[in-house]
């Protein structure tokens, strides 16, 4: 967002330097100069969706570099873990990675930019963790689908937790 502040020395055009007369009032309009750059708040909510997403994204990116790990050297994925927590932490980890990819190409489609940066500039870092984990994704299920014929399901088979 830029300030702008009303000054002869303007950045635009000579053309434009003229005074123009308002028809409602006398007082000439004179040109707008950038006097500096305003920092974008997310203040109306999106303030706690951004630390959601920077948790999220810290928290799921990790866990999907273990499960794409475990899936090339032993052909599944992670185990069910106690009560099948470690494979709800895994398909939920997927899907927060998938979520943001998807705010991140919404927001670009209508601002022409991905994410806001965000505190300490976390959100930007987990925007480019998500696509990088997407990138992962993508070689590890092609490569166990070249090899195997298949990539496991999301449910615990038999062949690798019988």
């Amino acid at each position: 967002m830029l300030l702008l502040s009303p000054s002869s020395a303007s950045l635009l055009s000579p053309q434009s330097r003229s005074y123009h007369v308002n028809s409602r009032s006398t007082r000439p309009h004179r040109p707008l100069k950038v006097v500096g750059m305003a920092k974008e708040t997310t203040d109306g909510g999106n303030g706690i969706v951004e630390k959601v997403a920077i948790v999220g994204g810290l928290v799921s990116t990790p866990v999907i570099a273990w499960s794409l790990y475990t899936l090339k050297t032993t052909g599944c994925g992670l185990p069910p873990g106690p009560g099948g927590s470690v494979g709800a932490l895994e398909g939920v980890s997927y899907l927060v990675v998938v979520g943001i990819i998807g705010w991140s190409l919404y927001t670009k489609t209508k601002t022409g930019s991905g994410l806001p940066t965000g505190p300490f500039g976390l959100l930007g870092a987990v925007e480019g963790l998500s696509y990088l984990s997407l990138l992962a994704i993508l070689v590890v299920f092609g490569l166990q689908f070249f090899e195997k014929g298949s990539i496991p399901g999301p449910l615990p088979s038999d062949q690798c937790f019988g």
